[in-house]
């Protein structure tokens, strides 16, 4: 499926370019309507990321997502900065379908299991942001990017293996936001090793003939970002190469 997905600081709809709060471009203030008019072309779930609360946990803009989770009736997955519980809970009792969990895990990893243990391997999405290194290796990279961890890909999977993972948020740090087509290679290589782990492919849409060769990998589905934003296509095109691929 097409994931559209927003990012937002102070409530306004921004990109940031690979993850750099100094290259921020902005959309407006207006992601309820925007969350709505992709419910309204076809959307079957959205993805919304709080950059402010992933910078400072304590300004987390709920006020603001319980107001787009509300106005929407399609499940939503928020991530962005979750570091304890009490954000996990936050976010679920805002409405969200599912948590998207990132550094924490790497850091973390029995107390982000634990979470898995009380919501259900259903309601978390860990997302695991690569770069991949000349001989190939897929170190995961953590702290808003700002630092490679020790582990793989393919550790960070099998180790959450042991409480059900079945959603992960797979980013190839290097097209991230650059619109510059999606590492196909990547996610045919991972979709074959771990056939049951729901991939959603995310970093580098820029256009329909990005989408065509994902479904073929096996990902269960595309983030959409910027592209959407930008105009390079609708949500119904993208919706239709996907289902036509």
């Amino acid at each position: 499926m097409i994931i559209p997905a927003l990012d937002l600081i102070d409530g306004q709809v921004v990109r940031l370019h690979q993850g750099d709060y100094a290259k921020q471009r902005d959309y407006g203030a207006d992601p309820l309507s925007r969350l709505q008019a992709y419910e309204n072309e076809g959307a079957q779930l959205l993805h919304l990321v709080d950059l402010t609360g992933a910078k400072d946990p304590a300004k987390r803009q709920i006020p603001l997502l319980k107001t787009l989770l509300a106005g929407v009736s399609v499940p939503v997955q928020v991530g962005g900065g979750i570091r304890t519980e009490d954000d996990v809970t936050a976010l679920f009792d805002a409405g969200a379908a599912r948590v998207v969990i990132g550094s924490t895990a790497i850091s973390s990893p029995a107390m982000v299991k634990a979470w898995f243990e009380r919501y259900g391997a259903e309601r978390i999405v860990l997302a695991l942001d690569v770069r991949i290194s000349a001989d190939g290796q897929k170190r995961i990279a953590i702290s808003g990017w700002q630092e490679d961890s020790q582990q793989t890909l393919e550790e960070v999977i099998r180790d959450f293996s042991s409480v059900g993972l079945r959603h992960v948020l797979c980013t190839d740090i290097s097209k991230d936001g650059t619109l510059a087509g999606s590492n196909v290679a990547l996610y045919q290589e991972i979709c074959a090793a771990f056939p049951e782990i729901a991939f959603q492919a995310s970093g580098g849409i820029g256009g329909l003939s990005d989408i065509a060769p994902l479904p073929a990998t096996g990902v269960a589905g595309v983030i959409v970002g910027r592209a959407l934003l930008d105009g390079k296509m609708t949500l119904p095109e993208a919706i239709s190469c996907w289902q036509n691929a």
